[in-house]
């Protein structure tokens, strides 16, 4: 069953087109990789698709739903989670509170609830925050709880990122390069930890990612763009001796793991 579906999608900023013709039909419970050379226009599809830009002509399509023009946080609402090329955390507030703040499109209780301390505003804030705790525990930062985000290591900043992104409950996780600045052993952890996630939450992953080792292992599906358009699209074994997609990397044919 589809999931997403995108048909024609061009984005032009002035004279500059990022984005020609894109086209993807993402199926329920798949784990789709969207690579290329940087400049390529995949943090561009990115933000279409989360609202933050609007298709100059093309459609989205999300669980049967148009969302064109539909700002982020409706987009987040009808299921769509993301995370960012440069970590975007509220370093001012604690990882809990991190958590905690992103649920609130599931808050059930009304704004004079919520002033007037109604027994339902308690009732939902102790489960949000039990929510907020499981899923900490579930990517072992239990213990960095009362942390705020600017004092830990990167790698960690990373999965309180993404658990920030799981706790709106999405249908599709846009993972926008996890592994960026992380070491060899973060990355490793980080391909574990993604597997898991697919496997265990039952949700729909695109990523966006320039470490080849973390795209050939996970992804099902990837497609490859260059200059805003696909000049590609495979299983990780067709992409890998695609000569358009070794040449857009290299320039020359290679090894596109060199």
């Amino acid at each position: 069953m589809s999931l997403l579906k995108i048909t024609n999608l061009v984005q032009r900023f002035g004279g500059l087109t990022a984005v020609s013709g894109y086209q993807a039909d993402i199926k329920e419970g798949s784990l789709n990789g969207l690579i290329g050379p940087n400049g390529a226009g995949k943090t561009t599809i990115f933000n279409l698709i989360s609202g933050f830009y609007v298709p100059t002509e093309g459609t989205i399509e999300f669980d049967g739903t148009l969302i064109n023009g539909k700002k982020p946080h409706e987009v987040t609402a009808l299921g769509i989670g993301r995370t960012f090329q440069n970590i975007r955390l509220w370093h001012d507030m604690t990882v809990l509170d991190n958590i905690r703040l992103s649920q609130h499109y599931h808050l059930q209780y009304s704004l004079a609830g919520a002033l007037f301390r109604s027994k339902q505003y308690y009732k939902r804030e102790r489960e949000i925050k039990e929510e907020a705790l499981k899923l900490l525990d579930i990517f072992g930062l239990k213990k960095e709880a009362d942390e705020f985000p600017k004092n830990l290591p990167y790698g960690v900043q990373r999965r309180v990122e993404i658990a920030r992104a799981l706790s709106v409950q999405p249908k599709l996780l846009l993972l926008d390069e996890p592994a960026a600045g992380l070491s060899s052993a973060d990355v490793k952890e980080l391909i574990d930890h993604i597997k898991w996630i697919h496997k265990n939450f039952d949700i729909t992953i695109l990523m966006i990612e320039h470490q080849m080792q973390v795209i050939m292992n996970l992804c099902e599906d990837i497609k490859v763009l260059d200059f805003g358009k696909t000049i590609a699209e495979g299983s990780p074994e067709e992409i890998q001796k695609n000569p358009q997609v070794i040449k857009a990397y290299l320039g020359d044919e290679g090894d596109i793991y060199a």
